[in-house]
């Protein structure tokens, strides 16, 4: 008996940037290797569960533009994140829905209405091959994904064998997504170099609407508008260099907001270096990393300051939020 062909699905246009992601690749940070994967997490979740895949399947990102499939077999597919109206042969489908694609059809996206980046989980997930327990790329270092980089015309990407119950229709209710709004607030936890900060600065940082800058992606998101930090005075260590925003080379936790000069923090993200020598006034609080993921350049942003606890009664309510994604799907 031969056999059983191998579902694929051929790039027709691979979109502004779409890669393969599924939740990275963490316990390598220590080695200088990011964790990589999806930037907006729960949204990766979401469609993966919305098609039977298990929550950390691999699927696609795609940043600004959608992409262009054509598909070798028939499959289920679910597009979440960012409004990036779905379409199947030109036909538009609902978000955060599951909808079948026939063998042939070709799917393609309207233009970007809200957030950045949208997540197209097809069953069976994008079989690639796992570098380091991941799936995810890791464009930078050339790692993982497929071929380590963003799609092209003319990729030909093979799918799993779909091992879930997954019902065409289902649906995650409005409720149960992460908004996407005109303008953000993002949780930090002050530490690490908080301290270098005068009183003045400490309270102006919160006070001030930033704006995402266009120099924004997946290694880190800028932020312009506000006013400039100034930083206590001090004879600056050996190896730390001149500039008082310089310190002597530390670890970058996920999240850390550096502030090189002190004029346009930075907020790290999945794909960033871990160690440099930059101070950080704090860290977002990982909840809110998704929402970083979701942002457009240009698009306002306020800074609010949050105690420990605060940040973990916040990880509390986003499980309560992914267990009720899970329930609503009969998970």
């Amino acid at each position: 008996m031969s056999a059983s062909p191998i579902a694929t699905i051929e790039i027709l246009k691979p979109g502004l940037s779409t890669q393969v992601q599924d939740l990275g690749r963490p316990g390598y940070y220590h080695l200088g290797l990011p964790i990589s994967g999806a930037m907006d997490r729960h949204a990766l979740v979401a469609a993966n569960r919305l098609v039977g895949n298990e929550a950390g399947a691999a699927a696609l990102e795609a940043v600004f533009m959608g992409p262009e499939i054509r598909f070798g077999a028939d499959a289920l597919v679910a597009v979440t994140g960012a409004a990036m109206p779905p379409k199947v042969d030109g036909i538009e489908q609902p978000g955060w829905t599951a909808f079948p694609v026939k063998a042939g059809q070709v799917l393609s996206f309207g233009f970007l209405k809200a957030g950045a980046r949208a997540y197209i989980a097809i069953s069976g997930g994008i079989d690639v091959p796992l570098v380091l327990g991941s799936r995810s790329t890791y464009a930078l270092g050339g790692l993982g994904g497929f071929e380590g980089r963003p799609l092209k015309a003319g990729d030909t990407l093979a799918l799993g064998v779909p091992t879930g119950a997954a019902r065409e229709g289902a649906s995650v209710a409005e409720t149960l997504r992460r908004p996407i709004g005109a303008s953000q607030t993002l949780r930090v936890l002050p530490g690490l170099y908080w301290h270098r900060v005068t009183e003045g600065s400490k309270g102006t940082f919160f006070e001030d609407e930033w704006k995402v800058a266009p120099e924004a992606d997946r290694i880190g998101y800028r932020f312009r508008g506000g006013r400039k930090l100034d930083l206590e005075p001090r004879e600056q260590p050996f190896g730390a260099g001149s500039d008082p925003s310089n310190i002597v080379d530390s670890c970058y936790p996920y999240g850390s907001v550096q502030v090189p000069g002190g004029t346009e923090p930075i907020v790290l993200h999945r794909d960033a270096v871990s160690g440099g020598g930059y101070f950080m006034l704090g860290t977002v609080i990982s909840v809110d990393m998704d929402l970083i993921g979701q942002l457009q350049p240009h698009q306002a942003v306020r800074f609010e300051s949050v105690t420990m606890e605060a940040a973990l009664a916040a990880r509390h309510d986003a499980k309560a939020l992914a267990e009720g994604v899970e329930a609503a799907l009969g998970r």
